[in-house]
């Protein structure tokens, strides 16, 4: 998987959304912003994601977007409760843009980008995934580790 690829992907999708403070941005800086705020190391933190996902509800969108099928969508009010408030504060403020502009951008750009950093056969998404029972099996595992 080609983790910068997929960033710059999702840049795309933030760049190209319908919200004008975004479309003028250099896409480069898109990118740089958006793997600050969801990179751990090579790669999407989709762990923090599922638990996340578990504790605002949001368990069977993320899994939309891991499983095959089409990524169901997420409102921008949600996102702040996916991926926390100061990730969205961290993005507005690299990109020079409203948090909720940013609330959009990475609603626009999660699905599409979590589907692609999972999409490989077996993704390693669904090998983590499959090794702990599945979604329902995360949720346990994370519950008893915090």
């Amino acid at each position: 998987m080609d983790w910068q690829k997929i960033i710059m992907m999702g840049a795309e999708y933030i760049r190209n959304n319908s919200d004008e403070s975004t479309s003028g941005l250099d896409i480069g800086q898109i990118g740089s912003a958006l793997q600050n705020i969801l990179g751990q190391g090579e790669g999407i933190d989709i762990a923090s994601l599922v638990a996340k996902a578990q504790e605002s509800g949001l368990t069977e969108i993320v899994s939309s977007w891991i499983g095959n099928g089409d990524n169901a969508p997420i409102e921008p009010e949600k996102v702040t409760q996916l991926v926390g408030s100061d990730k969205v504060q961290a993005l507005a403020q690299q990109l020079g843009i409203s948090p909720e502009s940013a609330q959009q951008a990475l609603a626009d750009a999660l699905p599409a980008v979590v589907d692609q950093a999972t999409n490989e056969e077996p993704s390693l998404a669904e090998q983590l995934l499959e090794q702990v029972g599945g979604i329902e099996g995360a949720m346990n595992l994370f519950k008893k580790l915090f």
